[in-house]
């Protein structure tokens, strides 16, 4: 018996579109992500990016647990001494919702090349508007 293995032009991508609306931020994380690396298809191959295209939206409806909201912090660093810089979750949430589902799935990625190219394919909003119309996304329903 021999062991299949897809090709480059071989992968089709599709457009799926989460709404995030009272989804728990982890739970909502790990359905995108497997969606990205393309877990979900039956051609998956560990050493290529065969997985779909995600845009999610009402990222500024999700909820966290316990008391995430005040203790889990984002950090960045601008490179200069004492350029640390950290918010909370909460602060995060009021300012850039976007960055909180975009910061949780590309930690859920691969941290190589491949998942460089992965989180690419994932769009991200805070209003249930999106410009992706034109790709004809389908409604994709994750647990949690």
């Amino acid at each position: 018996m021999k062991t299949y293995v897809v090709k480059a032009s071989e992968i089709n991508r599709e457009w799926f579109v989460v709404d995030a609306d009272g989804k728990t931020l982890g739970r909502l994380a790990t359905g995108v992500a497997r969606i990205l690396m393309g877990k979900h298809k039956p051609i998956y191959t560990t050493n290529l990016d065969t997985g779909d295209f995600v845009v999610v939206v009402n990222a500024s409806k999700i909820r966290v647990t316990g008391r995430k909201l005040d203790q889990k912090m984002y950090y960045r660093y601008s490179g200069y001494p004492s350029g640390l810089k950290s918010v909370t979750l909460r602060e995060q949430m009021a300012k850039h919702p976007d960055r909180v589902i975009l910061a949780a799935v590309r930690n859920m990625l691969p941290k190589n090349k491949l998942g460089r190219v992965m989180i690419k394919k994932l769009k991200v909003y805070a209003s249930s508007e999106h410009p992706h119309a034109a790709q004809q996304p389908k409604a994709l329903e994750l647990q949690g």
